[in-house]
């Protein structure tokens, strides 16, 4: 079993995630060594703070071991393939969790492996992120449906993931991009594909951003320039991302109680300003710390089900 997207997962494995989640985050100190006698490689193709030293406490504190291999230091498509690469920790490890500027190479992990891989970060998805950002949603407003979720900015990796998430549990997501960075075709496809499953939650694209904000439950911002992103010069954003900045302005619209997410590391003064992220609406440092919580109940679900 592998974590590579959210669109792999039905809503009772979603909600079972969160479930276990909010368990972890209350009895911390007390979990049951789901990884006893376990090594999880952890690979950075990208520098981290919140997925690196996150993952490395939950896998300790679940009584496993990690082992921390970054570029340079493993032949990771490089003097080596990718399968040579999965085949070889997949005889010394039990798990790799992996933070990749190419989505492709989780999925040679998973082809040529033989263990659990989870995606920590690709160009495409950010599942793990997005899984404690809706742990945060249930301790803030006890429920999913009827919600509205206001994404805003670059229709990236974590928006990709956000629509995902979003419209598995039933919200009204809403996503205000400039015209051409909307989110990736085939995860716009998927959310579709949900709604239509579940017969519940929705997915409305807008380039107009007060259209997504406006009586808006929660709205979520990025960065406008992803660190894997080489596509985007600084001129090009300041030029046309503005609008889209989280502002007291812009969070008028929204619902009295709204909260403002944002995945961290953020540009404060661009994609949302000092007063917004550091405000009373604001719960990215909650976000931050149910990446913990979240990722040990990840753990769980793969592990428990072997």
């Amino acid at each position: 079993m592998h974590l590579l997207t959210l669109y792999h997962l039905e809503r009772k494995d979603i909600l079972n995630i969160i479930e276990d989640g909010i368990y972890f985050k209350k009895h911390r100190g007390k979990e049951d060594p789901i990884l006893k006698g376990k090594t999880i490689a952890m690979i950075f193709e990208s520098p981290s703070t919140r997925t690196r030293i996150s993952f490395d406490i939950a896998i300790r504190e679940l009584g496993g071991h990690s082992l921390i291999l970054n570029v340079g230091e493993i032949h990771l498509g490089k003097k080596e393939s990718i399968k040579d690469t999965a085949k070889v920790l997949s005889r010394y490890v039990h798990g790799i969790v992996a933070r990749v500027k190419n989505h492709r190479i989780l999925e040679e992990l998973v082809e040529y492996g033989s263990v659990p891989v989870i995606n920590a970060l690709s160009n495409l998805s950010h599942p793990c992120q997005i899984l404690a950002d809706l742990l945060t949603i249930y301790e803030y407003k006890g429920k999913f449906k009827g919600l509205k979720l206001a994404f805003l900015g670059d229709g990236n990796n974590v928006c990709n993931s956000l629509i995902v998430g979003g419209t598995l549990v039933g919200m009204d997501v809403y996503v205000a991009t400039p015209r051409g960075y909307e989110p990736n075709g085939m995860f716009v496809k998927k959310s579709f594909e949900i709604i239509d499953r579940y017969g519940e939650g929705s997915l409305t694209l807008t380039n107009d951003p007060i259209e997504a904000v406006e009586d808006a439950d929660i709205v979520y911002t990025d960065v406008w320039i992803s660190m894997s992103d080489k596509n985007k010069s600084i001129e090009e954003v300041k030029k046309i991302f503005p609008p889209y900045q989280v502002n007291s302005k812009l969070l008028s619209y929204a619902k009295d109680d709204v909260i403002v997410m944002h995945c961290l590391p953020a540009s404060r003064g661009m994609e949302i300003t000092d007063d917004v992220i550091d405000g009373e609406h604001s719960v990215v440092y909650d976000e931050a710390e149910n990446r913990l919580h979240v990722q040990k109940a990840v753990f769980k679900y793969i592990y428990s089900k072997g």
